[in-house]
């Protein structure tokens, strides 16, 4: 059974009376374990594909399975619910509270959870330190460098052991090494079992993934199974 499935997609906005249709006829499949990039030009409906698999927001028409189940019709709290426990979201603008630690900053998802705050903080370290972070654990965010910040909110997106990590142009505002050690977490962590579907526009980003799914103007354009970038730096840049 796959984990993801789409059929005829579709996403139409309307604004004072103007309909703009986001997203045409998309029809895809994701398997467990897969590591996607979604790549496109601004416009191509990439952010909106995104957003409806992670129940962030709805189709328009079209159909929507996630673990074989449909969820189109369920209120919003509940989608949000069903959003926390099983998806973990990182986000090109890190959305970190500044001046909070880094263990807080982790720990924020289990807040919406049902997980006893007695496990929080075992749980809060450990994710933290699956990003090779322990020794910034009680840190201010603001204090961390652009690299770091995104290994928190990676660690944020890890600590409701999700069954899929939704990454929004994560390395967009890092450097070129920050970036490489970015996508060497998420290549391990989709070694490690976890299913990865990143959203990007840089080809050399996407090459880390093991398919590639183009879109343009709101259609799918080209759906393909590449070979993956071999990584070349040792250890995670700061």
């Amino acid at each position: 059974m796959s984990l993801i499935e789409t059929k005829h997609l579709s996403k139409t906005y309307v604004e004072n009376g103007v309909e703009t249709a986001a997203l045409r006829n998309v029809s895809i499949t994701i398997s467990e374990g897969e590591f996607l990039a979604i790549m496109g030009p601004s416009g191509s409906g990439k952010s909106t594909l995104l957003h409806i698999l992670g129940f962030l927001d709805r189709e328009s028409g079209g159909e929507y399975r996630f673990q074989g189940e449909t969820f189109s019709n369920l209120p919003d709290d509940t989608l949000a619910e069903i959003r926390n426990k099983k998806l973990g979201f990182i986000f090109q603008s890190f959305n970190l509270l500044p001046h909070f630690s880094v263990l807080h900053n982790v720990c924020l998802p289990l807040s919406y959870s049902r997980v006893p705050e007695s496990e929080w903080e075992t749980r809060g370290k450990r994710a933290i330190e699956s990003v090779q972070l322990s020794h910034r654990t009680n840190y201010p965010s603001v204090k961390l460098s652009g690299g770091e910040k995104q290994r928190v909110a990676i660690a944020r997106a890890l600590v409701n052991e999700p069954s899929v990590i939704l990454a929004d142009e994560p390395t967009g505002n890092l450097d070129s090494k920050s970036g490489q050690s970015i996508m060497e977490i998420l290549e391990r962590l989709n070694k490690e079992g976890h299913t990865i579907i990143l959203i990007t526009h840089e080809t050399y980003t996407a090459e880390h993934a093991g398919r590639i799914i183009r879109l343009k103007d709101g259609e799918v354009e080209s759906d393909v199974r590449v070979e993956r970038r071999r990584s070349t730096a040792e250890g995670f840049v700061k």
